[in-house]
């Protein structure tokens, strides 16, 4: 990672650079919430109760190494690569631990409804694009309030490819109408920006779990902390400035 990778005056190059800015998109667990720490909390249960481990509970590191943005076919294997089927098994038991916990605690990352609002009065299409089976996005959109914001939801489970495959981030593109030339990602793992950037867009690493500088090895076009972050704002005013939107450009 060089100095100007994460600059403020590179992110607002890289973003006035999509001017008429078209659509945003958006991943789910981690970017529009930070629930990574409850689905670290419901594996640990599940695996727990099975003597994982020697019953050492998991740690972050195994957790952002095994789990943290991937497909539950993905972590089945990591966990289990000598017994996919019980893998599997186990991370459809953990999404029921894991939809009662997010039903009860789940919180949307610092500034979300600022972006939101910021998405809305410049008429820009959005979409949520997520390796999360469809209960759980479904559900997490709907705690968040935000079942009318977006215009589609498009899983990796219903694509050929999960991330970190292009593929979810292309079919989101195709079914908006829209051209990656003209739209940005927010990503919090480097599964997924891996995703975003293989599609050919710029992405914005929000570093609410994962640390920044792991997120840097997968090239997004800079960091943030979350939504309220001063250099998402200094990008976004200057992409404003360039006329970065098709549509109104009222505050």
């Amino acid at each position: 990672m060089t100095a100007s990778s994460s600059s403020p005056e590179n992110s607002k190059s890289s973003l006035s650079g999509l001017a008429p800015l078209e659509a945003v998109l958006f991943d789910v667990d981690g970017t529009l919430c930070d629930s990574d720490s409850l689905h670290h909390q419901a594996f640990s249960e599940i695996l727990l109760e099975i003597g994982y481990n020697g019953g050492v509970p998991i740690d972050d590191e195994f957790f952002i190494k095994n789990i943290a943005g991937k497909h539950n076919h993905d972590i089945a294997r990591a966990i289990f690569p000598d017994d996919f089927e019980r893998g599997l098994k186990l991370t459809v038991e953990k999404e029921v631990v894991f939809r009662r916990l997010a039903s009860e605690q789940l919180k949307p990352v610092e500034g979300l409804y600022k972006v939101k609002k910021w998405i809305e009065d410049r008429g820009l299409k959005r979409a949520a694009v997520t390796n999360a089976p469809r209960p759980n996005a479904e559900l997490m959109i709907s705690l968040l309030g935000l079942s009318d914001f977006f215009d589609v939801l498009i899983l990796g489970d219903e694509c050929d490819h999960a991330k970190p495959h292009p593929e979810p981030y292309l079919k989101a593109l195709e079914v908006l109408k829209v051209s990656k030339d003209h739209t940005f990602i927010f990503e919090d793992s480097v599964s997924g920006i891996k995703a975003g950037v293989a599609a050919g867009m710029p992405v914005v690493g929000i570093a609410t779990r994962n640390p920044a500088q792991l997120l840097m090895e997968a090239k997004p076009i800079f960091t943030i902390k979350d939504y309220a972050d001063p250099k998402l704002w200094e990008a976004l005013e200057e992409l404003d400035k360039k006329g970065g939107n098709g549509a109104t450009n009222e505050a």
